[in-house]
């Protein structure tokens, strides 16, 4: 592929001002699919969770999946939006070989959500938080199509040698969240993008709705970037770069097509209203078709299905089972924790906010149940390729250690190895210290042997601490600690050296 001509990130808003236009779809997690009940378990074997109506057989007749309606209203009334009292579904007609009726039931001039919003807040050089207001036109309800496999070299249909059809995803419940064009973000455009697929993020995952793995697929982005010149108020053509999934991507991706849309205007050529993909190994977008405007899909209603009409009180009653906007929370707890922005800030980032919250919950310091979840045990997580909150340690688990170290029972060094025997299954904290005998050693028997040998070795340390220098006693501490493998109390091993030669 041939690399396209870019203008400097920083020298397109001399002359442009972006606006972006963000498409999120939402794989639900419910237990069937969106029009029949077919499994929607991830990773099946191909073409095993089908049946006539998902295949789009003659004759077969969709019903509608009522979970997934409730999802739709529960997210709509998350991102602050009405609910339609009527609403219905429409065929959006385009063939591809992965769409097998050649129409994709969906929502379009009546979705089931609509006039939204969400409030972003991006970081700034400073630390600080800037709030920027991302406005939702609607959200609606529609079904996934199949899995495309095309292979050889390129790994697209263009060159590939044959390509191979999976229908186990179509018609799996999609709730797709359109912004209305987002303006005025100018230089911070690429983070609010990542930002707002962030905190969307976040949301749909607290609402129970999704698993949101952008990794596996269940939430993919859009990414619609138009320039149109500095100050004139107007919105240039558009291109969709199609399924970014991964925030790192949308925000490399707005970057990138910004850079290029305003290499292509500069030139006196104009932007062709395209879809594109982009690539992940090289940070490029490239050209995939001209894009449809929607009287192309010929959408008309649904025939074989009824509209949806939820009751009012339905929806109230689905509001209140709405959980703690994650935003809020997470200022409410660092608020309650104390932790400084940048300490929230990589401890949300480390996926580890629950795993603190819950370790916090069983009475422990907020710092001490940070320490050991973004530092041992986040190292860890690195060392295995998961997530933390993978690791087969438990916030209870996490607390009883640290318990334990406050009892004076065991200290930081020795938590690491209880960590160990965690980690290997070998049992509860108590039962790991104790089998691996990890415990600190407070005997003054013990003690003052260990100490006495120590003194022997270091004659010239002794005389020192003798003369009235103690902060040499440190080096008689380390030398107790390396004979008792770590296991001396420190504390009373200091008492025991300044008691002997004094």
């Amino acid at each position: 592929m041939t690399a396209d001509v870019l203008v400097p990130f920083e020298q397109v808003l001399e002359k442009f001002d972006p606006a972006l236009g963000l498409e999120v779809h939402v794989e639900l997690n419910t237990a069937s699919k969106m029009f029949c009940g077919c499994p929607t378990e991830f990773g099946a074997e191909p073409n095993t969770q089908v049946c006539p109506t998902c295949l789009g057989l003659p004759g077969a007749m969709p019903v509608v999946n009522v979970k997934a309606v409730e999802s739709a209203i529960r997210i709509g009334l998350a991102l602050n939006c009405d609910i339609a009292e009527w609403c219905r579904f429409a065929r959006k007609n385009y063939f591809y070989p992965d769409m097998p009726k050649n129409f994709q039931t969906s929502q379009y001039d009546e979705p089931i959500a609509f006039d939204g919003f969400m409030d972003v807040t991006v970081p700034n050089e400073a630390g600080e938080g800037e709030t920027f207001r991302v406005e939702i036109e609607r959200a609606h309800m529609e079904e996934d199509t199949g899995k495309s496999l095309h292979v050889g070299t390129s790994g697209r249909i263009h060159g590939a040698d044959y390509s191979l059809v999976d229908y186990n995803r179509a018609g799996i419940p999609l709730i797709e969240i359109v912004t209305k064009p987002i303006r005025g973000a100018g230089e911070r455009a690429p983070d609010v993008a990542r930002a707002y697929v962030a905190q969307l993020r976040d949301l749909i995952v607290a609402l129970g709705v999704s698993d949101a793995r952008m990794d596996q697929g269940s939430i993919r982005a859009d990414v619609n970037l138009s320039l149109a010149p500095k100050g004139s108020g107007t919105l240039g053509t558009r291109t969709e770069t199609k399924n970014v999934n991964s925030l790192r991507s949308v925000e490399r991706a707005v970057r990138y097509e910004m850079s290029r849309h305003a290499a292509v205007l500069e030139e006196g050529r104009t932007i062709l209203q395209e879809t594109r993909h982009w690539h992940e190994d090289t940070g490029i977008t490239t050209s995939g078709r001209e894009k449809s405007d929607a009287e192309d899909y010929r959408y008309f209603p649904e025939p074989d299905l009824v509209p949806v009409a939820p009751s009012r009180e339905w929806v109230q009653q689905l509001r209140g089972t709405l959980p703690e906007n994650p935003t809020a929370r997470r200022a409410r707890l660092q608020a309650e924790w104390g932790f400084s922005d940048l300490e929230m800030r990589d401890t949300v980032g480390a996926g580890a906010l629950s795993s603190i919250e819950q370790t916090i919950a069983a009475g422990i310091s907020p710092q001490a149940a940070r320490k050991w979840w973004l530092g041992e045990l986040a190292r860890r997580a690195n060392e295995q390729g998961v997530e933390v909150s993978a690791l087969s340690v438990t916030p209870l688990e996490v607390a009883r250690v640290q318990t334990l170290v406050d009892e004076g029972k065991i200290n930081d060094k020795l938590a690491r190895q209880v960590f160990d025997g965690l980690l290997a299954g070998e049992g509860t904290p108590d039962e790991v210290v104790e089998a691996r005998g990890l415990a600190i050693v407070s005997d003054d028997g013990a003690l003052g042997a260990a100490v006495d040998n120590a003194i022997a070795a270091n004659p010239d340390v002794a005389d020192k601490i003798r003369d009235g220098k103690v902060a040499a006693a440190g080096a008689l501490i380390g030398a107790v600690m390396k004979e008792m493998r770590g296991q001396a109390d420190a504390g009373r091993v200091r008492e025991l050296i300044l008691e002997k030669l004094s």
